[in-house]
């Protein structure tokens, strides 16, 4: 697969996230909204307050989302990369990494999408085709860099 593929399933993975939190937020703004007084009188507010902290939540997820879309939108898949570092996809003894963002194995392919902060891309950072390194406790060859 193809770094700008796996551009397009990065993007892919954000958008549903942003989404996933969008509706989450607008579902608690309903039901913070929906809640009527009751003779309990302080179940009221609780509903109020619960429905509050969920939307106050799931706005901080969007902005998590937001913030990788910012990372993501940086990269250019079609420069092409001689060592490790971000925008680098990776085949190495242990798998195929492409270093942009943390978005798990990537849909359709074998690859994961890891962020240059992640443990495994921090042990392979700089590294060229040929070159090996250790990755809890276990040597790590990288196969192909591009």
């Amino acid at each position: 697969m193809t770094k700008s593929a796996l551009h397009v399933l990065c993007h892919a993975f954000i958008e549903q996230r942003i989404s996933a939190a969008r509706t989450a937020m607008q579902a608690a703004q309903e039901s913070s909204s929906s809640e009527t007084k009751s003779s309990a009188g302080d179940k009221y507010e609780t509903g109020r307050e619960m429905a509050n902290a969920e939307r106050d939540r799931n706005a901080a997820h969007m902005q998590q989302a937001q913030q990788l879309q910012a990372e993501l939108a940086r990269l250019n898949p079609e420069a092409a990369c001689d060592s490790v570092r971000l925008g680098a996809l990776v085949a190495t003894s242990m798998g195929q990494f492409y270093i942009s963002i943390s978005a798990g194995q990537l849909p359709g392919s074998e690859v994961f999408a890891v962020s240059p902060a992640a443990p495994v891309a921090v042990a392979l950072k700089g590294l060229r085709a040929g070159e090996q390194a250790v990755f809890n406790g276990k040597a790590v060859r990288v196969l192909a860099v591009e």
